[in-house]
């Protein structure tokens, strides 16, 4: 049986995607770059901006760090409210808790962002942790997952009783490299027909009920 519950938090606990198009907007005016189409802007939601900069815009390591640098000039005062939980993952959070599941966040988007998104939205009372990147660059899925296990003090042995619960298929390819499940939501779209299952999932849910179902099933 699960114990361990990692969320993601785009995609998966809130919906960003109005504050994240807006911040990439601001990001490619400022550079003097054409603002891409929102159906590749949406791909940035998920995976770390440098490597969404280098894919999707072919831009060199050096101008996407500097568009991470624009984008968060408006992300950090402006852009991370404009955004709304998921319907239903507050209050399942919660009741998680209650039974006595150990929550945590586990999130590529820097960790200083994280925390007052998770307050404002109430995510916050319900985790053990709250795990995200540090300033200096966006984390793979995977590291953020160890360092949420470091700080919940778990090891190898704990890994059969921690779930991952993401979006996108870098939250399932990331849990995968760490030995854990992941489960699928598709909450909002973010994810291509098919991402998640050929990913690994070890199930795809649509609402925060079907997801508190797996979870107490399994």
């Amino acid at each position: 049986m699960y114990h361990y519950i990692f969320f993601d938090l785009d995609g998966t606990l809130t919906d960003s995607k109005e504050g994240i198009l807006n911040c990439l907007r601001y990001a490619f005016e400022k550079l003097g770059e054409p603002v891409p189409p929102d159906s590749v802007l949406i791909k940035f939601i998920g995976p770390p901006l440098q490597d969404s900069y280098m894919r999707f815009c072919g831009f060199d390591q050096e101008k996407a760090l500097l568009g991470i640098q624009l984008f968060r000039e408006r992300y950090a005062p402006i852009g991370k409210f404009e955004n709304a939980a998921a319907p239903g993952m507050a209050q399942l959070c919660a009741r998680l808790k209650e039974r006595g599941y150990v929550l945590a966040l586990a999130s590529s988007k820097p960790e200083e962002m994280c925390v007052p998104i998770c307050e404002k939205f109430g995510f916050a009372p319900s985790m053990e942790t709250l795990t995200g990147s540090p300033p200096c660059g966006d984390w793979e899925k995977a590291d953020v997952i160890r360092e949420t296990m470091r700080r919940l003090g778990l090891t190898d042995a704990d890994k059969p009783r921690i779930l991952m619960v993401g979006d996108r298929k870098f939250d399932v390819l990331g849990a995968g490299a760490c030995g854990i499940d992941c489960v699928g939501v598709e909450f909002f779209g973010y994810a291509a027909p098919g991402e998640l299952e050929q990913s690994g999932a070890a199930a795809v849910v649509r609402t925060a009920e079907e997801l508190e179902q797996f979870i107490l099933s399994h």
